[in-house]
């Protein structure tokens, strides 16, 4: 690094972690000594096996599985959102042909609900308040007697708002309804208890715990109905077929040994970094708001909105002064189109395309959340002078709209 010149600072994690060293230490034998098939009945397979069913029971023992039997790994989050969700209504229409889900979970799981829609199937959104939250009694009013699921993130990937999972998983128990969490946001920051959540499915994803990308999960209550989505050689129980890929599951279990020691500690550090961001953003910069839940949010996650700015401009702004942060969630930030998450917590469009989103992660620090309070205001204020819609420029447009609609009035 040239003298003078600062280390960039990373604030999004939600896109993407990096692997941690003790993880990256753990999985490369597997590369290359250790490299066997776990299927093969020869000494070469033994040591991958045994190291797939330890990761097994490491990824259980994170969410407080009952069996380690009940965690299926998949290549991520999105394709264990595919086999819970598609999985169990296929399974289950015979039964009935209606899912529940909300209007702000991750751009996968309303794909599905888009194709489940084509085979047949009714969709119910239940709308989010203001705060972001899915609201039990309205979720209980969705629900009727053909629906065979219902599908709630644990927390938002993008506002960080946690959501009322144990009393949903209470009603739906007592509905005889199967519930699915997409928890990949929050797996391994906050404590999961699936046995007392009342949870049947889960998705899990191992780089949100800064394990490798291309590894994740789907914990299967036993006794859950449950139909594979492809068909293969009956790899993983017959619901996700094909050769494990062992370097990334060992490096997953490693992941959530680590998270599941250290959630704790790390939790409490990163929520004193979001709220010492928060309280600073809000402090410096006139007309910011922050989206989502005050205090119950994921700990490393903070998203405002800023009046009269655009969101993509002040990433460009922020990248040039070495921050890099995101706009909504990765998965759907090159549509340039406003977070569909804010448009149904009924934020106005105009503000919708204001946002950012900060995630925090293990290796930020308070003297990067102090540098990002530092330089905000002026790339801001910057942005404002140049800006249609500054505030001025807004006043007059809607004073002039009221003289037009006046004069309108008139004329007829």
């Amino acid at each position: 690094m040239a003298e003078g010149q600062r280390a960039r600072v990373y604030m999004d994690y939600a896109a993407a972690s990096p692997v941690d060293p003790r993880v990256l230490e753990r999985m490369m034998p597997y590369f290359d000594e250790r490299f066997g098939n776990p299927a093969s009945l020869h000494g070469a397979g033994r040591e991958p096996k045994k190291a797939l069913e330890e990761a097994r029971a490491r990824v259980a023992k994170l969410i407080n599985a009952k069996r380690k039997e009940e965690v299926v790994f998949t290549a991520g989050a999105t394709e264990a959102n595919n086999l819970g969700i598609k999985g169990v209504a296929m399974r289950m229409r015979g039964e009935g042909n209606h899912v529940v889900t909300s209007g702000i979970e991750h751009i996968s799981v309303l794909n599905i609900m888009k194709y489940l829609q084509k085979q047949g199937f009714e969709i119910t959104y239940v709308p989010p308040t203001e705060d972001g939250f899915v609201d039990p009694a309205e979720l209980e009013r969705a629900v009727r007697k053909e629906t065979v699921l219902v599908s709630v993130m644990f927390a938002n990937n993008e506002i960080g708002t946690l959501q009322p999972i144990a009393e949903i998983g209470r009603l739906l128990q007592e509905k005889d309804v199967y519930f699915h969490v997409d928890a990949a946001p929050a797996a391994g920051k906050v404590p999961i208890d699936v046995e007392a959540l009342g949870i049947d499915l889960m998705s899990l994803s191992s780089n949100d715990m800064y394990g490798p990308k291309g590894a994740g999960a789907l914990y299967v209550k036993d006794g859950t109905k449950l139909e594979a989505v492809e068909q293969g050689g009956g790899q993983e129980r017959g619901l996700r077929s094909g050769s494990e890929n062992i370097p990334g599951i060992v490096g997953f279990g490693e992941a959530a040994e680590i998270a599941r020691g250290e959630m704790a500690s790390e939790g409490a550090r990163l929520s004193a970094l979001r709220d010492r961001l928060v309280r600073g953003m809000l402090e410096r910069v006139e007309d910011s708001s922050l989206n989502g839940h005050p205090t119950k949010r994921l700990p490393n996650n903070a998203n405002f909105r800023f009046k009269f700015v655009e969101g993509e401009a002040m990433l460009l702004n922020l990248d040039i002064m070495g921050v890099s942060v995101s706009s909504s969630s990765p998965c759907t930030s090159k549509s340039l189109l406003p977070s569909h998450v804010l448009l149904a917590c009924g934020i106005p469009t105009e503000e919708a395309q204001s946002a950012v989103q900060f995630t925090l992660g293990r290796w930020n620090t308070e003297e990067e959340v102090d540098r990002v309070l530092d330089v905000m205001p002026e790339v801001i204020r910057k942005l404002r002078a140049m800006s249609p819609f500054s505030r001025e420029n807004v006043d007059e447009m809607r004073s002039t709209a009221g003289h037009r609609d006046a004069h309108d009035h008139c004329d007829h």
